[in-house]
């Protein structure tokens, strides 16, 4: 499985560059604009190919999962801590109405405790991140956790057999795809390796 992470930043053409990627093979885009607004995440949905909306995991403003279709709720770390008792019926909720609810993890340790069922996690840094500057990889081994863990950190073409070696079911890819002069062929190149 390989999921691309939106760059926090908007970029030239993004809406017609995540169809390409969708064409190319994505299975699940995470839309993560921390600066956006609302207003600012309907402008993009409304320029992705309404086809591809099933596809997409929402980090913020989760009203937008019914009003667009979209995949479901990503639960950033912070949000997730912050649910505190309410967390097991908030996922609840969104997987009763049909929708999906990850979640984002910044130690292996936190995946083993929490009982929570998300689809799957992200757990990060794997590798030195290429999107964030001075983010060291901690080389996470996940192979003794009976979840479905995704490794994102410094995931590029040339890391992707590194990670799954180290017990991951799949890949999550920010800097690999976007800080990359061709962010569709940089994907395509990813996808063959994990493939």
């Amino acid at each position: 499985m390989i999921i691309v992470i939106t760059s926090e930043q908007p970029l030239d053409n993004e809406a017609a560059q995540i169809n390409a990627l969708f064409t190319a093979g994505l299975e699940i885009l995470h839309l993560r604009k921390p600066t956006f607004t609302i207003e600012g995440y309907k402008v993009l949905l409304d320029l992705i190919d309404v086809n591809y909306h099933n596809r997409i995991m929402t980090h913020q403003f989760p009203e937008l999962t019914t009003v667009y279709g979209l995949r479901g709720v990503h639960l950033q770390e912070q949000a997730r801590l912050d649910l505190e008792d309410d967390l097991e019926v908030t996922v609840r909720r969104y997987i009763n109405k049909g929708f999906s609810v990850t979640s984002s993890f910044h130690s292996k340790e936190d995946i083993i405790a929490c009982t929570t069922d998300f689809e799957y996690v992200l757990l990060s840094p794997v590798f030195g991140s290429i999107s964030k500057k001075g983010y060291q990889g901690k080389g996470f081994d996940v192979s003794d956790i009976n979840k479905k863990v995704i490794g994102m950190g410094g995931v590029n073409e040339n890391t992707i057999q590194a990670t799954l070696d180290l017990g991951y079911k799949g890949v999550g890819v920010l800097g690999g795809v976007w800080n990359t002069s061709n962010p569709v062929q940089s994907f395509i190149k990813i996808n063959k390796k994990l493939k």
